[in-house]
């Protein structure tokens, strides 16, 4: 190669003038627009807020939504409280029945100690009537085989009189059978009938009859031998004899039998005089 032959250059070519004159331009604008907002920003972070940001409305069906459940919301508080009221009345009802039936049973039982008490007392007492009757007649049956007679009150009684006391008079001890007539037995009719029986005097069978029957008489005025009655005169419902002393004899009832009484232990309402 010929030393005067054209040698490449290794540096670049240079710039035109134009390009980098349109390049710094575009700099520095870009530079001056920067500086601009920031000088610009702080006014207007400065600057007070004046108006209000509305939230958004919900939508129809997010309403109806929301209604529903506060509706049923209060639906279940309303079942709740109701349910509470039910439980708390239940409970007292019950306890109010508990104490009922506690008060029943209490009731019941002293109602039962006291008719069992009564009973008792019942039972003791008719014990010791027929204790004490047994008593009375063993000293009769007693005194007869002493005796060798039937063992009976003497009356002061003549006549008649005397033969329907001293039948009455025996008698005494024997039992009392409605109903019945004589001989182990009678009721308060039966005795008086058979005891003017005794004098071919036939009576009326019922003590309504008997105390009809004769002559009035007043209990102050009385004599061995009248017909007592209790009860109205035709509708006497108890008769029995006069014997005398202020005694009478006559079937009382089956715990009694046939018996001797004053007058101050039951008084009559009336007697009649047959004789």
């Amino acid at each position: 190669m010929s030393h005067t032959a054209h040698i490449p250059s290794h540096r670049k070519p240079r710039r035109s003038a134009s390009k980098v004159s349109l390049r710094a331009g575009v700099a520095g604008g870009v530079l001056s627009t920067i500086a601009l907002a920031g000088a610009a920003a702080p006014a207007i972070a400065a600057q007070p807020v004046n108006e209000t940001i509305e939230m958004p409305t919900l939508s129809g069906d997010l309403a109806t939504t929301a209604a529903a459940t506060v509706q049923a919301t209060k639906a279940v508080a309303a079942d709740l409280q109701l349910q509470a009221a039910q439980d708390a009345a239940a409970s007292t009802a019950a306890k109010d029945a508990k104490k009922a039936k506690d008060d029943a049973e209490q009731k019941a039982a002293e109602a039962k100690a006291k008719a069992e008490a009564e009973a008792q007392a019942k039972e003791k007492a008719a014990a010791t009537e027929r204790a004490s009757r047994s008593a009375e007649r063993t000293t009769l049956k007693a005194a007869s085989a002493s005796t060798g007679a039937t063992s009976f009150k003497a009356s002061n009684a003549t006549g008649s009189a005397a033969a329907i006391v001293n039948f009455a008079l025996a008698q005494v001890g024997k039992a009392y059978v409605s109903g019945a007539t004589g001989s182990s037995a009678y009721d308060c009719s039966g005795l008086v009938q058979a005891a003017y029986r005794q004098i071919g005097v036939d009576l009326p069978r019922v003590s309504q009859d008997q105390s009809a029957t004769g002559t009035d008489v007043s209990l102050s005025n009385l004599q061995p031998g009248d017909v007592l009655y209790w009860g109205g005169k035709g509708s006497a419902y108890h008769v029995a004899i006069y014997v005398g002393g202020g005694n009478f004899v006559g079937a009382q009832n089956p715990s009694s039998g046939v018996v001797e009484r004053s007058l101050d232990y039951d008084a009559p309402s009336g007697a009649v005089r047959i004789l």
